[in-house]
């Protein structure tokens, strides 16, 4: 079979390449997963690079999302069926043309969901999700967002009005903001305009705002920090820009803001049951109804990973790259 494989960490349209690789077995609780298609994400690229949270041992797999089919079950496996179409989000390795999945963690994927969508349902959609409800606030609140013309600000706008929480997108360029009306996202200001603040304090009409999310780090997490309201909480999701948050300390201090970190890999794990099946079941009924969209940019054959990279890399990209084995 065909899998992306990196020996050295470094640029990933400079390390990946094809190898030939054994079809795995399926072990006790386990499937084999014929893939279908596997989108890119920044998390992916950053393992290439050896700058993430997880750095895998040399020789090494790379992707971690994918949509597939039932290929073949392990023994005990009894809920799942060969040939249909399933989810996963957490099993490293996704881009390669089978791979082994434990069957637990697998998310049955409805025949209404087109396959663009339903391959990247899990990592940022279902991540995102997540962190509304990590953020712990209600109907008619307020929060901001940088990046908010990335794919998780975008997904995060459309989730909170689904919800009826007001979400202030910041972005670095006065386009983005020209983008995000382009897809129905109103409430955003340009950093680079010297009345940015005096533009998002209109917007929100002076409500406090209660949570931000950082997804870029640098200066920009300080920009977020210093709209939050008394008792905030800043959440570290991504850096995007820089490995470094430049917030000051008299924000922190005189806002008794709460700074703490958002990482999927823990969160999700940790979840409730319940509460899990709960938001998978919003999440099927928000893109269902056309609430929450997830546009694809464009698809690329594994063998193409280096034009792939590139592709994910563009500026003002809208919509997840996808690969296809």
């Amino acid at each position: 079979m065909r899998a992306l494989i990196h020996s050295t960490f470094g640029s990933p349209e400079e390390v990946l390449q094809v190898e030939d690789r054994p079809v795995p077995e399926p072990g006790p609780g386990q499937v084999r997963l014929r893939i279908v298609l596997s989108p890119i994400h920044n998390h992916d690229l950053w393992t290439v690079r050896g700058t993430y949270g997880f750095k895998p041992e040399l020789p090494a797999a790379s992707g971690t999302e994918a949509l597939g089919t039932v290929d073949a079950l392990g023994e005990g496996v009894d809920h799942l069926t060969v040939g249909q179409r399933v989810a996963t989000g957490g099993t490293f390795g996704a881009w390669s043309e089978y791979i082994v999945a434990d069957a637990a963690g697998l998310i049955p994927v409805p025949e209404s969901l087109p396959e663009e969508s339903a391959a990247q349902l899990v990592s940022m959609p279902f991540s995102t999700m997540t962190l509304l409800q990590f953020l712990e606030v209600q109907e008619g609140d307020w929060i901001v967002q940088n990046a908010a013309n990335g794919a998780v600000g975008r997904m995060l706008a459309q989730l909170g009005a689904a919800r009826g929480v007001n979400v202030l997108g910041l972005v670095r360029r006065t386009a983005g903001v020209d983008e995000l009306r382009a897809q129905g996202i109103e409430n955003a200001v340009a950093t680079d305009q010297d009345d940015w603040e005096e533009q998002a304090a209109a917007i929100t009409g002076g409500a406090p705002i209660l949570a931000g999310v950082d997804s870029v780090g640098g200066a920009s997490a300080g920009q977020v920090l210093s709209l939050l309201a008394e008792n905030g909480t800043l959440v570290a999701f991504g850096a995007m820009d820089s490995p470094t948050m430049e917030i000051a300390s008299s924000d922190v201090i005189f806002k008794q803001a709460t700074v703490k970190g958002f990482w999927g890999s823990k969160v999700i794990p940790a979840l409730d049951p319940d509460v899990r099946k709960a938001l998978f079941g919003e999440l099927f009924q928000r893109l269902t109804d056309g609430t929450l969209t997830l546009p694809v940019s464009g698809v690329f054959d594994a063998a193409d990973i280096a034009d792939a990279v590139r592709a994910s890399g563009t500026p003002g990209r809208v919509g997840k790259v996808l690969l296809r084995f």
